[in-house]
């Protein structure tokens, strides 16, 4: 299971110090600002899907999409 556990800056080094030193963890290194957006983006965009899927959000097409460009 990966887990994803946000850490205030000036703890990040305690903090994997902690984590590291458990041995049931298998690895934990931070995630780059590039990564974390990603991340973020990747969350929203599934979160819109769900809602779509609900009916409670209308997304576009992929021609709206295209015509856009």
């Amino acid at each position: 299971m990966k887990l994803i556990i946000e850490i205030p800056d000036h703890e990040v080094a305690f903090g994997m110090k902690v984590l590291n030193s458990l041995n049931f963890i298998k690895k934990a290194k931070p995630m780059s600002e590039s990564s974390v957006e990603l991340w973020n983006d990747l969350k929203d965009a599934s979160n819109d899907v769900k809602l779509h899927k609900q009916g409670k959000i209308k997304l576009k097409t992929a021609q709206e999409l295209l015509n856009e460009l």
